[in-house]
C-alpha cells in the first residue's frame, strides 16, 4: 500500500528535486501540491511546480495557489541561491495547465477531510503560512493528517542568519502557530532541519548520468543538481528538501529525538530560531523562568546521507 502524501512547497531547486521524487516513488501516493511564496514569488513558485510535475508525468496532481506573503513579515526571496526564476534559470519549457480553482488552504482542507479513514502525511518544504492558516481555520481536518514532516529550523546553527533557518525565518509566526496547533490537535511533528539537510549529496557525475537518461524527469533532476554544482563551485550538491520526502519512505535512515521546541519571535539576533531544548537534566525547572516548551517535536539529529542520496537518484532516474 502506498502512503498518501501532500507537499506544501515554495518551489526552488531543491523543492523541485523533492517533487520529482514524491511524484515518482511507488510507495508514495501524491494527492496534491500547494504553493506559498518563499524561495521565489508566488507566481514563479506556481509556474515551477506545474513545470516539474509535467516533467514527472504527473499532470493529474492538483496544484493550488496559497499565501503570497508571510503573516507579518515582508517577503524576502532566495533567488541568490535558486536563480532568478527560482528554479535554476534552466529555460525549461513551462507547463500550460492551470492551477486548481481552490485556494491552497481549501484544497488542503478538502484532501484531509476526505482522508479520515486513511490519513495523509503532510510534508512542508516551505514557510508554513498555508499550514498555520489551515490548522487555525479548519482544525477539524486534523483527523485526516497522519503527521507533519517539515523541512525547517535547526537544533544547531542557522543559514539565513546565524540563528535561523530560511523557511522558519521567512514566517516565524506561521511556524510557531503550526507547532502549537499541531500539538493541540494531536498531530505528530518531525523536524527535518539544517542538522541533516546538507548530508544527502549527489555528484556531478551522477547528474550527468541523469541528464543522459533519456526522459524528462531524469534530465530535469540532473540539470537541477548540475546547476547547484556550478553555483557553489562543487563536485556534488545536496538534494536538500528532497531528504524530508525520503524520510517518509525510509525513516530508518534518520536519527530523531523527541525534544521540546519553541520558535523565537523576538530577539534582535535570534528571531526565527527554533530553540531545541537538549538539556539532559529533567529535575526541578523552577530556576528556568520559561520552563519546558509545551510542544515536543521529533527532531532529526543525524541521517545516513548516502542512503537517501541513493534512494533519490535511483527513483528519479528510473524508467
Amino acid at each position: 500500500m502506498s502512503r498518501p502524501v501532500v507537499l506544501d512547497v515554495d518551489t526552488g531547486v531543491d523543492d523541485a528535486c523533492a517533487l520529482l521524487f514524491a511524484a515518482t516513488h511507488p510507495d508514495l501516493d501524491l494527492r496534491a501540491v500547494t504553493c506559498v511564496g518563499g524561495n521565489a514569488g508566488l507566481d514563479d513558485v506556481v509556474r515551477n511546480t506545474l513545470t516539474v510535475l509535467d516533467a514527472a508525468g504527473r499532470a493529474d496532481v492538483p496544484v493550488a495557489r496559497g499565501a503570497a506573503r508571510p503573516l507579518l513579515e515582508e517577503p524576502v526571496d532566495a533567488r541568490h541561491v535558486h536563480g532568478q526564476d527560482g528554479m535554476g534559470d534552466l529555460d525549461w519549457p513551462a507547463s500550460t495547465r492551470r492551477t486548481d480553482p481552490r485556494h491552497a488552504v481549501e484544497l488542503l482542507r478538502d484532501v484531509f477531510a476526505a482522508a479520515v479513514d486513511d490519513p495523509v502525511t503532510l510534508v512542508t518544504l516551505a514557510p508554513m503560512t498555508n499550514i498555520a492558516l489551515l490548522l487555525r481555520t479548519f482544525p477539524d481536518v486534523a483527523g485526516g493528517i497522519r503527521e507533519i514532516v517539515f523541512m525547517g529550523g535547526a537544533a544547531a546553527v542557522g543559514n539565513a542568519t546565524a540563528s535561523a533557518e530560511f523557511n522558519v525565518l521567512h514566517d516565524p509566526e506561521a511556524a510557531a502557530i503550526t507547532l502549537d496547533a499541531a500539538a493541540a490537535l494531536g498531530i505528530p511533528l518531525t523536524m527535518y532541519g539544517l542538522d541533516v539537510f546538507y548530508e544527502p549529496r549527489v555528484s556531478r557525475a551522477q547528474a550527468a548520468t541523469l541528464i543522459a537518461g533519456g526522459h524528462a524527469r531524469a534530465e530535469l533532476a540532473g540539470r537541477l543538481i548540475e546547476f547547484q554544482c556550478d553555483r557553489f563551485d562543487n563536485d556534488s550538491a545536496t538534494i536538500g528538501d528532497a531528504g524530508a520526502v525520503c524520510a517518509v519512505v525510509d525513516r530508518g535512515a534518520l536519527l530523531t529525538e523527541l525534544l521540546p521546541v519553541r520558535v523565537e519571535l523576538g530577539g534582535s539576533w535570534s528571531r526565527g530560531r527554533t530553540v531545541v531544548d537538549r538539556r539532559s537534566w529533567a529535575g526541578d525547572m523552577s530556576h528556568d523562568p520559561h520552563g519546558l516548551a509545551p510542544v515536543s517535536v521529533d527532531v532529526a539529529l543525524a541521517v545516513d546521507g548516502p542512503r537517501y542520496a541513493s534512494l533519490w537518484f535511483e527513483t528519479v532516474g528510473s524508467r
